[in-house]
């Protein structure tokens, strides 16, 4: 089995990480080598870009009639609350 040290570590994050090893009824060494697995288990994907994302969230929820028209290069008309 492997050691780490984490040096300069700050003290409010190590009660913080106490703290929630107690609510969880493990130790500090219990808590923080359980969320060491957890982030190695993550594997690494490319991020498509913001815009990619949100797109892939709507990806296959309607819009069958066609393809929505893109507003590029369209003035931009501020709302009308007042008529």
């Amino acid at each position: 089995m492997a050691q780490l040290v984490v040096r300069n570590l700050e003290d409010d994050v190590k009660e913080r990480l106490q703290d929630r090893a107690r609510r969880h009824g493990q130790s500090l060494e219990e808590l923080v080598r359980d969320i060491l697995r957890d982030a190695a288990k993550e594997t690494a994907q490319p991020s498509g870009g913001l815009g990619s994302e949100i797109a892939a969230l709507f990806r296959g929820k309607g819009f069958r009639e066609g393809e929505i028209q893109e507003l590029r290069g369209y003035p931009v008309q501020p709302a009308k609350f007042d008529e």
